[in-house]
């Protein structure tokens, strides 16, 4: 089972593991996959999951995987019965990052001329970033998962997930990195590849809970049916505002909270959110 499991919730405008297991449902769209596994999970089909299925590679992030995530991403956004998403590894790796194979002989005109790595463009509407663990909502991390960005060693920076090393994780490049666990540590994983332990990301703010690599997988899910069942427009009002902290200063992103606040009363859900609390029942939102 990976070391590390990676969850986001996913909902329409701005939105957000698995191992093999015959309790999970096929991919609503029936599409075979050569790099991840997609399929279906949860008591009402409201989790989707997509395995990254690379092994030999360690998951390395090649233009193929990026094309069928995107294509998975996309299917699952646009099912109405999905509310979450969560992605995982494999065994020894979530994600190596980058492939260097693909970029090993690249110029910068190569890079420039092509827009390299534009194809990653499409999961930044899934979190902000093409860091597939910084781009979540919500990491979750095995007992044994250590991250780090080791781009300076390859004699790069980071700019993407580029992690070489088993059970290792490019976890952010510097702009999203730097605002997660601040301009120290950033520094320092940055300045040295070192690795910190999940432990240590959790101190930092980079992992939001760390679990036995056995219940990883279910305690992903657990979170994202809990999300799912809450109302999707509101969700991504939620997520709006919690990422505007990002990019905006305090005084903007208070007024940005005012305004997604006042909006909650223009949809159904709210009024049911609210009637189903004082009449001390559970609610039935219609993503309305």
């Amino acid at each position: 089972m990976a070391a590390l499991r990676v969850l986001l919730s996913c909902v329409r405008g701005p939105l957000r593991p698995p191992v093999r297991c015959p309790a999970w449902r096929p991919f609503a769209s029936g599409a075979n996959f050569e790099y991840i596994i997609a399929e279906k999970r949860g008591k009402n089909n409201t989790v989707g999951l997509i395995q990254l299925n690379r092994p030999k590679a360690l998951n390395a992030l090649c233009d193929g995987l990026i094309d069928e995530l995107n294509q998975a991403l996309k299917t699952f956004e646009e099912d109405p019965a999905v509310g979450a998403i969560v992605l995982t590894g494999g065994d020894k790796a979530f994600a190596a990052g980058a492939d260097i194979k693909e970029m090993q002989n690249l110029s910068f005109q190569d890079c420039y001329s092509s827009k390299f790595l534009k194809h990653w463009d499409h999961l930044t509407q899934f979190g902000g970033g093409c860091e597939l663990a910084m781009m979540c909502d919500i990491i979750y991390a095995g007992e044994k998962a250590q991250f780090a960005q080791p781009e300076i060693l390859i004699g790069t920076i980071p700019v993407c997930a580029f992690s070489l090393l088993p059970r290792h994780l490019g976890a952010g490049g510097t702009q999203r990195l730097t605002r997660a666990v601040g301009k120290s540590l950033a520094m320092e994983m940055v300045l040295t590849g070192d690795r910190i332990s999940a432990q240590d990301a959790k101190q930092a703010g980079l992992v939001s809970k760390i679990c036995p690599v056995e219940t990883l997988v279910e305690e992903a899910i657990q979170c994202a049916e809990k999300i799912a069942s809450n109302s999707k427009i509101v969700v991504a009002m939620a997520k709006e505002s919690v990422n505007a902290a990002f990019e905006m200063t305090l005084t903007e992103g208070s007024k940005l909270e005012k305004k997604l606040f006042y909006s909650t009363f223009a949809t159904d859900d709210r009024k049911e959110g609210m009637t189903a609390f004082v009449e001390k029942r559970k609610a039935n939102f219609k993503d309305q």
